[in-house]
Parts: structure tokens; C-alpha cells; sequence
């Protein structure tokens, strides 16, 4: 939980770049989470503003649009109207979507320059910079390409070699070329004013260093300590282009403001925007000390959001700094790093086109597979069998079982004999309050993946106690018990709805509808109430099986983009792992093989392949050794249903005494997965 209580939130989500369609991978990697989390602070009645919008400027648009023929206006209002849609479609809850071509945003851009300036923070240099000659333009470090010094890659940007990571500058590269042209550049001296970072190291290694180690994600502070320790340089805030913000210095003609510089000033020219719209006083959300700043992004952004904006803000004086930037790393498509223009992507329009009416399932699949402490991947299997293994088997089964009981057995009436039903099981209404808590706590502390697993445990916990209670049985020989049982259901429904909200905000309207609840939403500390009398509407199922087929259109689709834009693949037949020796059927009967569930998981010490798991094997709750530490995170499969060996002869693995095995699925690469039963199974069941 928080150390400290704030008045109010400044929640960001990194501007996407508005020069082409977002793939699901952005989505995942900043958008969700940050939704995630302001969704669950307005349930907490904080007062938070939530603001995103497209960032428009640049040479890439500039570029662009030359190679369109076109003009960056026309470039940036296509694909700000086709983000902001696809946005809206897919439930982000932004409080303003803005963007940074508005005249709003020009003059917050360069109200900062000009205040830093005035200061004298800005270094005034005239260098050499690259220019192509065939295109008649200065040119980005990005649209710079030649050979890496460190590792020899002969496609190594202006900025960055991809291969080996090393940080550059364009004068660097070996052989460089005009990726306009294709031509050679040459140096042309031009004026610039630059951003001395490396004034403010002593700064950021106090606030970042000391003040950050243990609440920044390990990888993100590590990231920072790495810029830091290799030392900082001056940062050019202007450029020579016409698309853009105008620098506003007499002397200045043909320059503008850097996308860099600009982009991030576009959150508080967003939420000027939006308290203007609404009435509100924007500097209490930026500069007030009670105010909490905290920004969403992908790991690519961390030097901008966690560096350079926060030596911005602090040389301007006014601003609060951010608390927090939990940055995402990437998540990887089939095996393979996401990229549209490789054609090897989903984009976000793309997925609401085909497959409509699955919004909730895609932010549950984005969510489960959150890449937050490392590089994860989609899978279109993986998505179908989250799908109908969690959230129609585990969930929606749930939620149906007991709507189709209650109106089954009591014409989906609630009868009691006091004002409003409550928990009659001590058990479940402690196991609800825990679950609360948990989820706070992951919240609070930017763990989103781990606060979605404590949110179906509910269901799960629900569908164990449905099944041991059994009101269709016992409504026959003890109605009143079966009565109180799927009186308990209702009250667990009511809380799933409410801790679904942040996660699947459809499938808990769904809920509140069928529950007759008259609210759209319903605050942490409110309880649903089920009075005598209280008439609940008609069940239906909150999601719908995945099929197959709707799966294979999405892999050919997927390999037929890219085979568009890089030609067939050649196809090579996969290996198989040879057969073992034939065993005896006595052999094979010998082997007790049971359903069980992962109650917790953790890293052995001095290990990289082994996890310690506690399963519940139906039998009892034991602990088990497995080498599976490199294919999954711990938090990620806590919840997991296993098909575990329960009688293997135990054996000491690192001091640990492991009793039993868990059954695992491997290719011919050595990638595995689980053997779980396609529908829940209460752990015990007979695997034969």
C-alpha cells in the first residue's frame, strides 16, 4: 500500500505516435496497465485525471508524408482519428484524448522553451549536422543508417544499433546513408539550442538512485543507472524542420521545437484542455505537492520519461515530478519481435474488425500475459485457451451455474426471511476480505498480471464451493441449506462484478444487469444488496467459446501479411521427438495422475531452472521441484491448473523435498506448456 495518501492523480499514457496504426503489443505494453490502474483509483473515489493523445510532429511524419505526397496535416488527422477510435472501441477510459497539433499544445510547448530560456538553462551551439542533398533536408538521427563501430551491423540507426543496443550518434556510423535517398549525407553547420543534462546528474542520481531504488521496477531504475553512470550530454530541443512547433526566438526561422521536447509538455497541455472543458484548475494536478504524477509506458520511452522530462520540469521549478513510471518491456507476436512494418503484427482496428464483441477478451489475454518485468508473447493458441479454459470455463461458468439455479429452483426471486441476504459461510466472507486487500496491494504496487489472478480466484473459489455444496442435490433432502448456499453464490457474484471492473468493465455490466443492480458502477467500499424480494433479470453467458477455425484465419492471416511485404517464407517441416520404448499396460496404471491447482510459486535460490510450486492435488497440499523457471514467471501461473504425478517416489532437489511431478508438453525447440484439462476439474479428478 501507499506510504502516503494523495489528493489527487495525474495518471499518462504515453502519446502514440501518429504516423500509422498501433498494434496490440503498444496496447499492452502502456495503455491497458494505465487504464487498469485509473479504473481502480476511481473505484477508490480518488480524484484522478486520466490523459493520453496523439503526438503529431516530427521528420517521420514530415518524411512520410513526402513519400505519400501528401502533407503532414493530412497524414496526422487519418491516423489520430483511426487511434482515438480504435482507443474508444477497446474501453479506455481517458478523461481527454488530445493532441499536440492542437494551437493549445503550440502555445504550452513554447510558453516551456521560452520560460527555460529566459532562465538561461539552454546551451546555444552551431554544429554539423547531416543533410541530404538529393531531399533537401536536415535528417533525424533515425533516418541515418551505416555501420555499428562496436558490432559491425551494417544497419545500425543514427541513434541506436538494434543488434547490439549501443547507444550512437550519427557521426559515429561508419559509411552512413540518407535512408531518403539513399545517398550519402554531408555536414552542414547549423544552430541549435540544447538541454544540458549532464548538469543535472548529481540531481538524478540523488532523486533516482536514492530516491527510486526500491519503488521503480528493477528494470526501469536500472535502465536509468546505466544512462547515468555512463555519463549524460547536452540534448538538442530544436531541429530544423517545417512540421512543427515554431521556436519562438527571434532569429529562429525553419526551426522547430524536437518531437522529444514537445511530445511530453502535450500530457499538460492535455489536461489544460480538459479543465477547461470541465471546469477545473489544471495546475493543481501538475503543481501541488499533494498531486501524484505517474506515467505509462514501454521500455523504449524510459530515457524521455524518467531522464530528460524530469530535468525539464525540474529546470522550470513549478512542476511535481513523477512518483512512479512502471514501463512495460515488450510483447513479442508468434515467436517473433512485433513489427508493422514487417507486416508481422495485430493491429488494435484490426483485431475490433475481426472479432467483434470480444473487447473484455482481449484485455483479460493483454493482462494475463502483461509483459511487466519481461518480454512476453501472444499467442493466438495461448488467447483461445485463456479464453475458454479461464474466463468461459472458470468465470462465465460460474456466474451462469448459479443465475440458472436461482431461476430454476426460485424463479430468480431472492426469498429470506430477513431484510437482505448475507454471508452465511465465516469462511468465504474472510476469504473475500483477503482478496480485497491483495488486490489493493498489487494495484498499489503496479502488479496488475498478479491483481487479475486474485480477481479470478474468486470465481475459482465460487466454482469449489458451488461443487462442494451441490444445491441441486440438497435443495431435494435440505432446501433451506441449498437456499443459503446459492444465497452465498449471489453475495460472491456481487463482489466478482464489482473486482471485475478494472479488468472485463463489459462483463461486469453483464453481471450488474442480470443481478438487477441499477448502477453502472460500484465503488470498492459500496456492498451489492440483495433485499427479500429482490428480483434478479434473465442469466446469459458472459463469453463465448473460441473456436478453431476463427484461430487458423488469424495465423494464415498473419503469415500472409507478412509474406505481402517480405515474400513466402520457406516452410521447414518441424522436428518431432522420437517415440520411447514400448511400456507395459500394468506400467502405465501404475502411474497416479491427478488435477491439481499452483497455490504459490517462487524461484529456488541459485537456480535459473527450478520453481518451487505448493499444489493442491485434491488429495492434500504439496510441495513440488520443477525445471520450468526459464519458460514462466512465478506470479504467472499461480492459479494454474496442473495434471500432476502424485505418486512419484519423493526426492530432495537443492534442499527442498519435492513430492510428485507436474506433466508438461514439449516441442522439438524445448518450448513447454501445460497439460491442463480443457474445462475446470475440482483438484483430485483421475487423470486416465
Amino acid at each position: 500500500m501507499e506510504a502516503k495518501t494523495y489528493k489527487r492523480y495525474t495518471v499518462t499514457a504515453a502519446l502514440p505516435y501518429a504516423n500509422g496504426p498501433k498494434h496490440l503489443g503498444h496496447l499492452a505494453g502502456a495503455y491497458i496497465p494505465a487504464d487498469l490502474y485509473v479504473r481502480y483509483l476511481r473505484l477508490q473515489k480518488r480524484d484522478v485525471v486520466f490523459v493520453c493523445g496523439s503526438d503529431e510532429h516530427g521528420t517521420a511524419i514530415a518524411n512520410q508524408a513526402m513519400k505519400e505526397h501528401t502533407t503532414p496535416r493530412q497524414i496526422v488527422d487519418k491516423y489520430h482519428a483511426l487511434i482515438k477510435t480504435s482507443f474508444e472501441q477497446i474501453g479506455m477510459s481517458f478523461d481527454i484524448y488530445h493532441r499536440t497539433s492542437d494551437p493549445l499544445h503550440h502555445q504550452t510547448a513554447q510558453d516551456f522553451f521560452t520560460n527555460l530560456n529566459d532562465k538561461g538553462i539552454f546551451v546555444e551551439k552551431e554544429e554539423d549536422q547531416y543533410y541530404d542533398e538529393q531531399a533537401g533536408a536536415f535528417l533525424a538521427d533515425r533516418y541515418i543508417i551505416g555501420t555499428c563501430p562496436n558490432c559491425g551491423n551494417e544497419n545500425a540507426y543514427g541513434d541506436q544499433c538494434e543488434k547490439c543496443g549501443t547507444s550512437l550518434s550519427p557521426e559515429e556510423l561508419i559509411n552512413p546513408r540518407s535512408t531518403l535517398s539513399g545517398n550519402k549525407p554531408v555536414l552542414k553547420p547549423t544552430k541549435h539550442w540544447y538541454l544540458p543534462l549532464d548538469k543535472y546528474e548529481d540531481w538524478l542520481k540523488e532523486w533516482i538512485l536514492k530516491g527510486h531504488a526500491k519503488d521503480w521496477r528493477a528494470t526501469v531504475y536500472g535502465q536509468c543507472k546505466s544512462w547515468i553512470d555512463g555519463g549524460l550530454h547536452p540534448r538538442a530541443v530544436t531541429r530544423d524542420l517545417d512540421w512543427g512547433i515554431k521556436v519562438p526566438v527571434q532569429g529562429a526561422d525553419g526551426k522547430v521545437l524536437y518531437v522529444w521536447f514537445d511530445a511530453p509538455i502535450g500530457y499538460i497541455s492535455a489536461t489544460k484542455q480538459w479543465a477547461i472543458d470541465n471546469d477545473k484548475d489544471w495546475k493543481l494536478y501538475w503543481q501541488d505537492k499533494e498531486s501524484k504524477l505517474v506515467h505509462f509506458i514501454g521500455k523504449d520511452n524510459i530515457v524521455f520519461h524518467c531522464i530528460v522530462f524530469p530535468v525539464m520540469l525540474q529546470a522550470h521549478g513549478d512542476f511535481v515530478l513523477p512518483d512512479n513510471v512502471p514501463a512495460n518491456e515488450f510483447m513479442n507476436l508468434e515467436g517473433d519481435k512485433m513489427s508493422t512494418s514487417r507486416g508481422w503484427s495485430v493491429e488494435m482496428h484490426e483485431y475490433l474488425e475481426d472479432l467483434p464483441g470480444k473487447v473484455d477478451e482481449l484485455r483479460y489475454y493483454l493482462t494475463a500475459i502483461a509483459p511487466e518485468t519481461s518480454d512476453s508473447e501472444f499467442t493466438w493458441k495461448d488467447y483461445q485457451a485463456r479464453v475458454n479454459n479461464e474466463l468461459v470455463a472458470i468465470l462465465g461458468n460460474f456466474v451462469n451455474r448459479v443465475m440458472i439455479l436461482m431461476h430454476k429452483f426460485y424463479d430468480g426471486k431472492v426469498e429470506t426471511e430477513t431484510a437482505s441476504i448475507s454471508f452465511t459461510d465465516e469462511n468465504l466472507s474472510n476469504e473475500i476480505g483477503k482478496f480485497y486487500d491483495e488486490l489493493k496491494a498489487n494495484f498499489e504496487g503496479y502488479k496488475f498480471r498478479q491483481a487479475q489472478q486474485t480477481m479470478m480466484e474468486i470465481a475459482r473459489l465460487g466454482n469449489r464451493y458451488l461443487t462442494e455444496k451441490e444445491p441441486w442435490k440438497s435443495i431435494k433432502t435440505n432446501p433451506e441449506e441449498a437456499k443459503a448456499a446459492l444465497h452465498n453464490c449471489l453475495i460472491l457474484i456481487g463482489h466478482l462484478a464489482t473486482c471485475l471492473q478494472p479488468f472485463l468493465p463489459g462483463a461486469a455490466k453483464k453481471i450488474f444487469y442480470m443481478l438487477n443492480i441499477p448502477k453502472t458502477e460500484v465503488a470498492f467500499d459500496e456492498e451489492i444488496v440483495f433485499a427479500n424480494g429482490h428480483q434478479l433479470n434473465p442469466s446469459s453467458l458472459l463469453f463465448e467459446k473460441i473456436e478453431d477455425d476463427l484461430i487458423a484465419r488469424q495465423i494464415q492471416k498473419l503469415v500472409d501479411k507478412k509474406a505481402a511485404i517480405e515474400g513466402p517464407a520457406v516452410i521447414v517441416e518441424q522436428g518431432v521427438i522420437p517415440a520411447k520404448e514400448n511400456i507395459s499396460f500394468d506400467q502405465f496404471a501404475a502411474m497416479d495422475v491427478r488435477v491439481g491447482t499452483i497455490l504459490t510459486a517462487e524461484k529456488v535460490a541459485k537456480t535459473k531452472k527450478l520453481l518451487k510450486l505448493t499444489i493442491d492435488t485434491g488429495i492434500d497440499q504439496r510441495t513440488v521441484v520443477s525445471g520450468i523457471a526459464e519458460h514462466f514467471e512465478p506470479e504467472g501461473i499461480i492459479g494454474q491448473q496442473v495434471s500432476i504425478l502424485v505418486n512419484l517416489e519423493p526426492r530432495e532437489i537443492k534442499g527442498i523435498m519435492s513430492q510428485g511431478m507436474i506433466l508438461m508438453a514439449e516441442n522439438a525447440e524445448g518450448k513447454l506448456n501445460f497439460i491442463s484439462p480443457l474445462n475446470w476439474m475440482p483438484n483430485g479428478s483421475v487423470v486416465r
